[in-house]
């Protein structure tokens, strides 16, 4: 493991500031600024740095707490009135109605600025779309408390969500306007990639824009039982694709290498603003851009620095994103792979593999040890097929990638050409479909109780014993 650089360890020691907030609010910066002065008198340059980061990361982090925390809308609970809201993600279907984040804009003409949950009643036309202006007769209800495992009232308030907003009425009056449109216009363009219906179509906009909204229940059951389910958020491997074709297609036109990368740059940021704050692509996001500036400038920063510059970008929005499944799971996962996969890789060197199954199979399995705390502790449940599944479902992820890109990409000049390769992508994610369901059917696939999990540990116990038994017992060479 390498030591972190000094612009490494600054980043983590403001991601525990802003992690502390979390447990203790911080002073005012002027009570913040005087500890840290009395602090740092004695202190080396590099533990100032560090303590100072510490300290400014606490500060703002409490400032970002108390404002997550503020709600005008609370005070209106039980109310109700004409709402004007702005949906600021794409609603998803429930058992009866359909739930979206939205900002409230005006309620009863009196201006306001805050998200809600916002549940609107089935109807026979199209769901609105992600930015759409909606006018609602609806009430202000607060959020439940804990049932059944799932607390809604914390879930909510960590994303600064205060009340649900309960329609009775709605239509669509406009868009929002703004900078925030330029999401929703670029979302709107990469959905040109997708083509054809059914599974498909629903799995290769989950693969493309992290949206599972179109999955049927059990396909999404399937994909969790699977292994499988992280397919549908969007990873480092989706900027990746992007800030390659990118440079790809610079380089076959001939522009300049400092050019390219300033594509490259561009490219990240617009699929970042069209897929939304997901931790998985803001942490990916920052690497890739981190990739092309370090060439643009000539400095060079290894992959703890991006990690951990990630992790302070979401961390400094929200700190509660910490307690999200999904930023726990991202970066567990990134940690194996810089830590895990590569020991596993070298004890599956003398096995009769090629070197790319090796490296998937390493990779799989990292993830999937890393990962299993936190699948359990959220979601109570764990995969045992995980490996195999990812094994035979990874060769379709990224070509599905590049046909959606290519297919968005073309539709303005030539819609039948995306038309081809939309459907192309939709084939591939009908492929990852099947292979979910078809993992997720096997017997004994995940483990969802205790009494399962103490078994699995004393079976994964019972094998480190025989194999480190095997290998003291061996003749010396």
């Amino acid at each position: 493991m390498t030591v972190p650089v000094p612009a490494t360890r600054a980043a983590l020691a403001a991601c525990a500031g802003l992690v502390a907030a979390l447990v203790l609010h911080a002073p005012p910066l002027v009570l913040v600024a005087v500890l840290g002065v009395l602090t740092v008198a004695s202190l080396g340059r590099t533990a100032q740095v560090l303590v100072l980061a510490a300290l400014l990361g606490w500060w703002w982090g409490s400032v970002r707490i108390d404002a997550l925390g503020r709600s005008t809308l609370s005070a209106r609970v039980g109310s109700g009135g004409r709402v004007l809201v702005e949906l600021v993600a794409p609603p998803r279907h429930g058992s009866f109605e359909l739930r979206g984040i939205g900002r409230v804009v005006r309620f009863d003409g009196v201006p306001v600025s805050e998200p809600a949950l916002v549940e609107l009643p089935l109807a026979a036309r199209a769901p609105p779309r992600q930015g759409a202006r909606l006018e609602i007769l609806g009430v202000l209800r607060a959020p439940k408390g804990p049932r059944d495992g799932f607390d809604e009232r914390a879930w909510l308030r960590r994303q600064g969500v205060h009340v649900v907003l309960r329609a009775k009425r709605w239509h669509v009056v406009g868009r929002r306007h703004g900078a925030h449109s330029l999401s929703d216009r670029l979302r709107t363009w990469l959905e040109r990639g997708l083509a054809g219906r059914g599974d498909g179509r629903a799995v290769a906009a989950g693969v493309l824009l992290g949206d599972d909204a179109g999955l049927s229940d059990g396909l999404r059951d399937a994909f969790r039982t699977s292994g499988l389910y992280h397919v549908l958020a969007v990873s480092g491997q989706n900027v990746a694709v992007v800030a390659g074709a990118a440079l790809g297609l610079c380089w076959l036109a001939g522009v300049p290498r400092l050019a390219a990368h300033l594509a490259a740059l561009a490219c990240i940021g617009a699929y970042v603003l069209a897929v939304g704050a997901q931790p998985s692509v803001v942490r990916a996001g920052v690497a890739g851009a981190l990739a092309s500036l370090a060439f643009l400038t000539g400095s060079v920063r290894d992959r703890w620095h991006a990690l951990a510059l990630g992790a302070v970008v979401l961390l400094a929005w929200n700190p509660w994103t910490l307690l999200d499944a999904g930023f726990q799971l991202s970066f567990c996962a990134v940690l194996a792979i810089f830590l895990l996969a590569p020991r596993i890789e070298r004890w599956l060197e003398g096995y009769p593999l090629p070197r790319l199954t090796r490296q998937l199979v390493a990779i799989s399995c990292a993830c999937t040890l890393a990962t299993a705390p936190v699948t359990w502790l959220q979601f109570h449940r764990l995969s045992l097929v995980a490996v195999p599944a990812n094994l035979v479902a990874a060769v379709a992820v990224a070509p599905l990638l590049v046909l959606a890109l290519a297919a968005a990409a073309l539709a303005p000049v030539s819609p039948l050409a995306a038309h081809v390769l939309g459907v192309g992508a939709s084939a591939l994610g009908a492929y990852l479909a099947l292979c979910a369901r078809a993992a997720a059917a096997l017997p004994g696939a995940q483990v969802t109780t205790t009494r399962g999990l103490l078994v699995l540990l004393a079976v994964g116990c019972a094998a480190v014993c025989l194999a480190r038994w095997r290998r003291s017992s061996s003749p010396s060479t």
